[in-house]
């Protein structure tokens, strides 16, 4: 008998909890059904478990009435206190992830994105500073350049006639840039044709 007035008292909690939780997701009125039917199959099984421990699962007249005591004593005592303190915990558990999500970002996001800036800025320095080192030793290097090459003249210049001799011959006979005009075309017209059927897709 005790053990089917706590039972009844288990189910009314539970039942309680499931509402306000329910209500605090707002869950649609089409799922409300579905899970009341799993609440009460739920409800059965574990009823049944606890009467087969205490009771050897026979079923008497006081089965019953233990259970609807249960179920009453709960909602005229115990209901407005749960449904109280389920709303607390929600609230409570609600702030706490507020509160990690916060700190997540306040600690790991933000500190992150600000090493990202400063690398970026300290990328573009470097790469603004190499660049203008670049421009200072091609600057120097550029006299030296020059003499070099007019002291060899005389022996890269021949060279340079011999390889045009043999390279322009090759090149006419495979019609070398008749081909690359072609491949450039070919690939202009996929690039449009690619854009016009991406803009269709847009307009439809």
């Amino acid at each position: 008998m005790i053990t089917m007035l706590l039972s009844g008292i288990g189910m009314g909690v539970v039942f309680d909890g499931y509402r306000v939780v329910s209500d605090e997701l707002r869950i649609s009125r089409l799922w409300i059904p579905i899970f009341d039917l799993l609440y009460w199959i739920a409800a059965t099984l574990v009823v049944f478990q606890v009467l087969s421990a205490s009771n050897e699962g026979e079923v008497r007249a006081y089965v019953f009435i233990g259970l609807l005591l249960g179920i009453g004593c709960y909602y005229w005592l115990f209901s407005k206190i749960t449904m109280q303190l389920v709303h607390v915990l929600i609230r409570t558990v609600r702030a706490v992830i507020k509160f990690m999500i916060r700190a997540f970002d306040l600690l790991i996001i933000r500190p992150l994105l600000l090493l990202y800036r400063i690398g970026k800025l300290l990328f573009a320095f470097l790469r603004a500073f190499a660049i203008f080192l670049f421009k200072i030793v091609v600057q120097l290097v550029r006299p030296f350049w020059l003499l070099a090459a007019w002291m060899t003249k005389p022996i890269w210049k021949p060279l340079l006639r011999s390889w045009k001799r043999w390279v322009n011959p090759l090149i006419t006979k495979w019609r070398i840039p008749e081909r690359v005009t072609a491949l450039r075309t070919g690939l202009n017209k996929l690039w449009q044709r690619w854009k016009n059927r991406k803009q269709e897709k847009k307009d439809d």
